[in-house]
């Protein structure tokens, strides 16, 4: 196989924006078990002055994941995230008017395989959120595994993520208006992010449905365009020998492992940077939900079914847009 090197004459943005998508992978990658190693190390070596205050203040802030986090402005504003938005490029396209007297729950689809999108467009300063919904405070939910890591966690919440319990995002809709959270559904769904696949896992993902009746939050199905174009990933068909592995290893650990690659920083062949691809996040029309403290089988089943067909809608009127063919569908399991 021949490589393909990258130019030596690239744009000082073009580097930049290349190096700040190249943090944020590594960050997710390595980062977490980088800072698990220092409080070991920390440990070991009996530098106690140093761990018995982080671990002292973590007993009593641990529950703050689930209570609306702490964000920091200063973080989501850093300029790298704006050299990150500008790598694909992210773009946050907006469908419809939102009334800030009410709480909405953003289902964001597909799960990708890093789910860059959610994060450019809910975790930034420099998307287009704040303009298109003015009013508004995007939270987006992620596993709650990840708020376990000492420090970690830390640098996780000040770009805004809050765990995706029920609690977490219970704490989100009660507060009187002007609230979103953004659920990824379907974490299964990264071992099938192939490019130009469009499966869904949601026949299943009810939860954030029942939620919704709870607390009467306005459903909006969102689909980000292009998250499934920016890694390939080595072939698990299901019944592969590969494919077990990974779904047994999801079910010990709570979250998929998908084995990804795409392209280097100096050549374009391999590697784990994402491909230059541009994600279009189109949020839908809101689905009118009235508060049902206690809801039964039937109304959460119904509102499942409108919702997916909502979700299929917004697909189908957007597809041509961005380079969808016409034949192609949403595949829902």
């Amino acid at each position: 196989m021949k490589v393909e090197f990258a130019p030596l004459n690239i744009p000082l943005a073009r580097r930049l924006q290349t190096a700040a998508v190249l943090q944020w992978v590594l960050s997710f990658l390595l980062l977490a078990q980088v800072c698990l190693g220092i409080i070991v190390l920390l440990i070991i070596y009996n530098y106690w002055f140093l761990y018995i205050p982080y671990l002292t203040w973590l007993y009593f802030d641990w529950q703050t994941p689930e209570q609306g986090g702490r964000r920091s402005d200063w973080v989501r504003s850093w300029t790298i995230w704006r050299y990150f938005k500008d790598y694909f490029p992210i773009q946050l396209v907006k469908t419809w008017d939102l009334d800030p007297s009410h709480n909405y729950i953003f289902g964001f689809h597909p799960h990708g395989v890093l789910v860059v999108g959610a994060f450019g467009n809910f975790c930034t300063n420099y998307s287009e959120f704040k303009e298109l919904f003015p009013g508004f405070t995007a939270y987006l939910h992620v596993l709650p595994f990840w708020f376990r890591c000492p420090f970690f966690r830390e640098y996780l919440m000040s770009s805004g993520p809050v765990s995706v319990s029920k609690k977490s995002v219970s704490h989100v809709l009660k507060e009187g208006g002007g609230n979103i959270s953004v659920i990824v559904l379907g974490a299964e769904e990264s071992l099938d992010a192939h490019p130009g696949k469009f499966t869904l896992f949601i026949r299943q993902r009810k939860g954030f449905v029942k939620m919704a009746l709870t607390h009467g939050a306005y459903l909006v199905p969102v689909f980000s365009f292009g998250e499934n174009e920016l890694f390939k990933q080595i072939s698990n068909p299901e019944g592969s020998w590969l494919r077990t592995v990974q779904e047994k290893l999801q079910k010990i650990m709570g979250f998929a492992l998908p084995l990804f690659h795409a392209r280097g920083i100096f050549q374009y062949n391999f590697g784990l940077m994402p491909y230059r691809k541009p994600i279009h996040t189109v949020v839908g029309r809101p689905i009118p939900v009235p508060q049902t403290l206690h809801p039964t089988s039937e109304q959460i089943e119904e509102l499942h079914q409108t919702y997916m067909e909502e979700l299929r809608k917004l697909f189908e009127a957007h597809k041509g847009k961005y380079g969808i063919p016409e034949h192609e569908t949403l595949i829902f399991r």
